[in-house]
């Protein structure tokens, strides 16, 4: 019975001893090897990790272009003028440099270049407003006619309007301007600055096209010589290939604005419209600004046709802009402008939007030459084709206008 005793007592310390951990449960002793940790990247599909990849790169690529934008908006009273300077040369630098292959002095051919280019643009502004001028009062007098034969139609057409109420609309109309008085004197007070940063700019200009003109070569290389040696040769070609871009733009440009000014003061000429010929150079000069010049210039010619000749020349007026608008965007802005500037009409019009947004007429004017040698420049470093080319050789100095700067004894520019 003890026995019996004795085994029911041990079967119950057995039965009430809690049950033995296994080894792997146990607490790990200091040799023991912990396990390894999910690795995050791994868990991380690769979609995603692409997608951020792309994401911070193209935040900091937009970072930059936003900071260089703001500092060009900040400084457009120097960035425009350098802008009016860079393209003026390049229409300037090939007439020039045909002077000076005929053996003319290089003194000479520059004086002569920037003198004609003067002229020109001071002629055609000159003749414009002697029109204007001389016109004025004529066009005056007709507008007042017009007017009182709009106001007839509308008391007598088919909205039959009172004189009560045409003339509560006028007065509303001066209750408007007046209204708006203070904006007009804040603007006359600001006429004197803006003339003022007109004028500084147009000598700015002037000065840079100048020295672009005499030592542009020996510019561009020390513009070269900031990066490094191994991006030299590709700055330099997509440079170069800008460049020419860029004279053949400004070339096509002035060929397309001839057409399109020729096109509509010869339509305005033939309809009797006054004033044919400030219409041509208003045309002419608007043709640099792409599509918001074309409008404006057209509008203002139906405008006169209006005022001048009546309802149906103007119809036949607009029908003259929108033939000359549709040969400009269907023959020769597509095999003429598309094949010197390789950008596409979707591309221009993107273009002059962002451009006239950002800076206004200023930025719709500069947007399609900038768009196009952006893209020259993008399409020749990333074609590799400067991997070939001999480095620039720009160690020498081109100008002896470089050696007007002081330097210490033994040094030499380039090194």
């Amino acid at each position: 019975m003890g026995q019996g005793r004795g085994r029911f007592v041990g079967r119950r310390r057995t039965v009430g001893r809690a049950p033995e951990r296994p080894a792997a449960d146990a607490q790990a002793s200091p040799d023991a090897v912990p396990d390894p940790q999910p690795d995050v990247n791994a868990s991380i599909p690769f979609g995603m990790r692409l997608a951020a990849a792309w994401s911070w790169r193209l935040l900091l690529v937009g970072g930059v272009v936003a900071v260089v934008i703001f500092l060009i908006i900040q400084l457009r009273l120097i960035v425009i003028p350098l802008l009016v300077a860079v393209i003026l040369s390049a229409l300037l630098v090939p007439f020039s440099s045909l002077l000076q292959r005929h053996r003319w002095p290089k003194w000479l051919a520059i004086t002569t270049a920037m003198l004609s280019a003067l002229a020109v643009v001071g002629g055609l502004l000159t003749l414009g407003i002697w029109q204007i001028v001389r016109g004025s009062d004529e066009l005056a007098a007709q507008s007042v006619i017009a007017w009182n034969e709009f106001r007839d139609w509308l008391e007598s057409g088919p909205l039959h309007l009172t004189e009560a109420q045409l003339n509560d609309f006028v007065n509303q109309a001066v209750d408007a301007v007046q209204s708006g008085s203070g904006v007009l004197v804040s603007g006359a007070l600001s006429v004197g600055t803006t003339v003022g940063h007109f004028l500084t700019g147009m000598l700015l200009a002037l000065f840079a096209t100048l020295f672009i003109l005499i030592d542009g070569r020996g510019i561009w290389g020390w513009v070269v010589r900031i990066f490094p040696r191994r991006a030299r040769a590709a700055v330099d070609g997509a440079g170069n290939a800008g460049w020419t871009t860029l004279q053949n733009f400004v070339k096509v440009q002035i060929l397309v604005a001839t057409i399109d000014a020729v096109g509509i003061g010869l339509g305005a000429f033939l309809l009797g419209v006054p004033l044919a010929v400030p219409i041509a150079i208003l045309v002419f000069l608007g043709s640099f600004v792409p599509i918001v010049g074309a409008v404006a210039t057209g509008a203002l010619a139906v405008f006169v046709a209006l005022v001048y000749n009546g309802l149906w020349p103007a119809v036949a007026m607009l029908g003259v802009v929108l033939l000359v608008q549709q040969l400009e965007g269907h023959v020769l802005q597509p095999l003429i402008m598309g094949t010197a500037v390789k950008v596409h009409p979707l591309g221009v019009v993107l273009a002059v939007a962002a451009g006239s947004f950002l800076a206004g007429i200023a930025g719709a004017f500069f947007a399609v030459p900038i768009a196009a040698v952006l893209n020259v420049m993008i399409n020749y470093v990333a074609s590799g084709a400067w991997k070939h080319a001999p480095a620039p050789p720009l160690s020498e100095v081109a100008s002896a206008l470089w050696r007007t700067v002081p330097q210490r004894p033994g040094y030499q520019r380039g090194e």
